[in-house]
């Protein structure tokens, strides 16, 4: 036998450790245990048109991973959109709380926000009439925390027991798994019409806060009363809200229909669009603060998960704000598989004793269980704290960390007693001491019983458009219900809001209306509720602008509202009826953007076009151009048209409002939102007034008011 060969040693990479080598990223293919594919294409056969064999073991690994690549769906907020980003308090809470990631300023904390309608499935519209969920991880030094929340402050129910069957009331019928993503049919009615707690929500689904514009446009709230708890062992009540710097904007009913045909993914795409442009969505947290002393201070009870406390009568102090600057890498590694729990609290927050909340405490991590597959859920990158994690929890399915030490229970001497209970000093969490004493019942407080002051003081709070708005939406909502008794039902609820509203209800649904009031109306309202009166006027921020034009445009006349546009914050995006370039009057090329076919007015916020003759009369002679700019007139949005482009306007329905045509062409004529000019000279004097008309958001006074005189 000949003498074995020397091997030679890679001096290079023999001090490499294992996670070295397991993170090493490479170009070519291999199966999940590291193995190189050379072919995925085709299966293993004998010969070239025989059976395939059972020992390719590729094709058994990508099938069975296939087979189970979906878990099952959240039960309720399924369709949802996240974002990372990072949180940073303005000052010091520790007057208030010991919560660490509340006390310095200078500190970054990661979040991942998430956002989401509530009744549809996975594959619903993002633009379906519903509340919508505004839950935030906080990756603290102390572990993580879990604000979780919605768009409303409110809820349907008071008691956690009942939350079965409001979501099955409101999810599809079950004979006929009808309708998707939709309150409007008998069942939910049905229930609404027997609970009459849940009609200061109800208001509120009917109203415009109910279609946002877009997440970033939207407010959140922590439904809940908590606690706040400082060093000194003190105890407060909190109620938390997200206000969007952008302001709080919607959709209207119409707009919100054609999107989910048109873009079913409209706020996920927004939402993306935004950050990966660099107009990261910001929102500022603030809270408003109860005295325990003062918890029946404003004779609403503050357990009551159905009522809101005015802002009028407790300010929201704002505390810090939040960034959102990055998406996720993998939607379901992170957006799909992120768990959120109200219970995941960390040192210095609380809660308290609302019997919602209280369900809910146990309700969301087992349903975690059950749609993760695994008690290790929080070890899935998403979940895992920023902070060590020790314990003697091992084992079970999927564990994913390697455990050391031959102890795992407590109290233990040969491992040291480690992990030791840490501390209070230390970050631990000790829930607060609350006193409570009294008899095992099932029965609800007496304070809980007011069912419907609220809910007047939400439709006074309402601006005109937006309560014609709300009435039209009962209309929909309840011209879909088949049943007499339940209509009628209901429209016994909303006199016991306001006997005109009812009236108005009634109205539409063909039941009888009341015939006097069962309670006058108190007349008390909050400005802070009402959309319309609250939204920042000054900003058209991320606002996107359909610029209409075919060849031979203006190329000056484009430009210069388009640079105007992008200096005030808004994208100014070329439609036109074909994808690629056109060219200008002067032979200048711009790129479009959109097409007639793939958009609509409704994906924008306004309307613009530009002169030029024969871009003119190639866009009059397409009847989709006129019936854009129709549209974006009937939804309220800001038109402007500088040229020949003025012609286009006024072929279309805006001649009615606009009456004549302009005495002269160097007339600049504003008018409810809409802009115009013959006079190319005007051009920049239009942008301002454009950007101006923008920031508005709608012009309600183009509406025709059907019901309300005032």
């Amino acid at each position: 036998m000949s003498e074995p060969k020397e091997q030679k040693i890679d001096e290079s990479s023999k001090d490499r450790d294992l996670e070295q080598f397991r993170q090493d990223t490479g170009e070519y293919m291999t199966t999940n245990h590291g193995v190189g594919v050379n072919n995925t294409n085709d299966s293993l056969k004998v010969g070239e048109r025989g059976p395939t064999l059972i020992e390719d073991f590729h094709l058994q690994e990508k099938l069975s991973h296939f087979d189970r690549e979906r878990i099952p769906e959240r039960v309720v907020h399924a369709r949802g959109s996240g974002a990372h980003g990072y949180f940073q308090v303005y000052e010091s809470l520790a007057k208030y709380t010991k919560a660490n990631f509340l006390q310095d300023p200078s500190v970054k904390t990661p979040v991942f926000a998430r956002f989401s309608t509530v009744a549809g499935f996975r594959g619903s519209a993002d633009t379906v009439r519903d509340a919508r969920g505004f839950s935030v991880k906080f990756y603290t030094e102390e572990g993580n925390y879990d604000l979780v929340g919605n768009n409303i402050p409110v809820f349907f129910i008071q008691d956690g027991i009942k939350f079965p069957d409001i979501v099955h009331a409101l999810k599809p019928e079950p004979h006929n798994e009808m309708p998707q993503a939709a309150a409007a049919h008998d069942n939910f009615w049905d229930f609404i019409s027997l609970v009459p707690e849940s009609m200061h929500m109800i208001m509120w689904i009917l109203s415009d806060r109910a279609l946002p514009r877009s997440y970033r446009m939207m407010q959140g709230f922590g439904v809940h009363t908590f606690r706040f708890v400082n060093e000194q062992l003190k105890s407060r009540f909190v109620k938390f809200h997200w206000k969007p710097l952008l302001g709080v904007h919607s959709l209207v009913w119409d707009e919100a229909q054609k999107l989910a045909g048109k873009d079913p993914d409209f706020h996920r795409r927004d939402l993306w669009k935004a950050i990966e442009m660099g107009d990261y969505p910001e929102y500022e947290l603030g809270v408003q603060i109860i005295e325990e002393e003062d918890e029946f201070k404003y004779g609403i009870d503050i357990l009551d998960a159905t009522k809101l406390i005015p802002e009028e009568i407790v300010p929201v102090t704002p505390i810090g704000k939040m960034v959102l600057n990055r998406n996720p890498d993998n939607f379901f590694a992170e957006t799909e598989q992120v768990a959120f729990n109200p219970a995941r609290v960390v040192s210095g927050i609380d809660f308290s004793n609302d019997p919602l909340l209280q369900g809910r405490l146990f309700s969301y991590h087992d349903t975690q269980l059950h749609r993760l597959g695994s008690a290790n859920f929080p070890e899935l990158p998403i979940n895992r704290p920023v902070c060590p994690v020790h314990n003697n929890q091992r084992d079970a399915v999927m564990q994913m960390k390697v455990p050391q030490g031959k102890t795992n229970y407590f109290p233990n001497s040969i491992g040291g007693g480690c992990p030791m209970m840490s501390p209070e000093n230390m970050g631990a969490f000790v829930h607060y001491k609350d006193k409570v004493e009294g008899e095992k019942v099932r029965v609800r407080s007496e304070t809980f019983s007011d069912h419907f002051s609220q809910a007047t003081l939400f439709w006074n709070s309402l601006s005109s458009p937006e309560k014609e708005h709300l009435i039209q939406a009962t209309h929909f909502e309840l011209g879909k219900v088949d049943n007499p008794e339940v209509k009628g039902r209901l429209v016994d609820l909303f006199n016991h809001v306001d006997h005109e509203l009812a009236k108005l209800v009634s109205l539409g649904i063909g039941v009888p209306a009341p015939s006097k009031a069962v309670t006058s109306n108190h007349g008390n309202l909050s400005p802070a509720l009402s959309i319309e009166n609250n939204s920042p006027k000054e900003t058209i921020k991320t606002r996107q602008v359909a610029i209409l034009a075919a060849q031979g445009f203006d190329f000056a006349q484009l430009t210069t509202i388009q640079k105007a546009l992008k200096k005030a914050g808004a994208l100014g995006e070329i439609v036109s009826q074909f994808k690629g370039t056109i060219e200008s009057l002067d032979g200048k090329k711009v790129e479009v953007d959109k097409t007639f076919l793939t958009s609509a007015s409704v994906m924008f916020d306004a309307v613009y076009i530009p002169g030029g003759q024969q871009s003119v009369k190639s866009l009059k002679a397409q009847t989709e151009v006129i019936d854009f700019i129709n549209e974006a007139f009937k939804h309220c949005k800001s038109i402007a048209a500088t040229g020949e482009g003025v012609d286009l306007v006024l072929k279309s329905q805006i001649q009615g409002l606009l009456l004549n045509k302009p005495s002269s062409p160097e007339e600049l004529i504003i008018e409810k939102g809409v802009i115009i000019s013959q006079d190319p000279a005007q051009t920049e004097r239009v942008a301002l007034e454009f950007i101006k008309a923008i920031s508005a958001h709608r012009h309600w006074t183009r509406e025709v008011k059907q019901f309300l005189t005032q």
